[in-house]
């Protein structure tokens, strides 16, 4: 059984994939980096669930293989929502992630609400139909520095409520287990297992 990742990015695709790992399937797990020939799909939608259903449903479609994509946001509520669908390109086609996080620093030096949450939807298709979607949500606070040298993104300005840590502070195995992103695959996990039977 093979089971495309519906992405480009390394450090997303090491992610998704160890904590798919420690679910203990027995499947075959093949991403975006293993092809040459895929075309990149357009993340055009309003929403992180379009997006995330968008990438699964077409790479399945061109692969002719059953695909795993997901979409995150980050929501600073201060900032009314701000980045959120747009949190990779925040500061800009081509930006890094530290401009994307310098940027959310300047833009809330003088704020003291500093509530912000990351979200993921992670959708399965096959092709020609989408089989499902699962949600998953950390809710935290902005930093006012960095904290932290692990993870990527946003990691290290954003501080868990639950833990106190950012995740830029914790090792992989402690963010895999409460992360936006590992709520949303422990979420999916029973509409993979009724997928592939197993």
């Amino acid at each position: 059984m093979k089971l495309m990742i519906g992405s480009k990015n390394p450090d997303k695709i090491k992610e998704i994939k160890e904590i798919l790992a420690k679910l203990n399937l027995d499947i075959e797990l093949y991403s975006m980096a293993d092809f040459d020939n895929l075309p990149d799909v357009v993340e055009d939608c309003d929403s992180i669930e379009g997006n995330a259903i968008k990438k699964a449903t077409e790479l399945a479609d061109f692969t002719k293989m059953p695909t795993l994509a997901d979409d995150t946001g980050f929501f600073i509520d201060a900032l009314d929502g701000a980045p959120g669908v747009y949190a990779a390109r925040f500061a800009g086609e081509n930006c890094s992630y530290r401009d994307n996080r310098n940027k959310a620093l300047k833009l809330m030096a003088d704020k003291s609400d500093r509530t912000a949450s990351f979200r993921t939807v992670v959708a399965l298709a096959e092709p020609g139909r989408l089989v499902g979607t699962a949600k998953g949500e950390v809710l935290g606070d902005l930093t006012h520095n960095e904290h932290g040298t692990s993870g990527f993104g946003y990691d290290s300005i954003f501080r868990l409520r639950e833990t106190g840590k950012t995740f830029g502070e914790m090792l992989p195995q402690e963010k895999h287990g409460i992360s936006h992103r590992g709520r949303a695959l422990k979420a999916v996990l029973p509409i993979i297992k009724e997928y592939f039977k197993v």
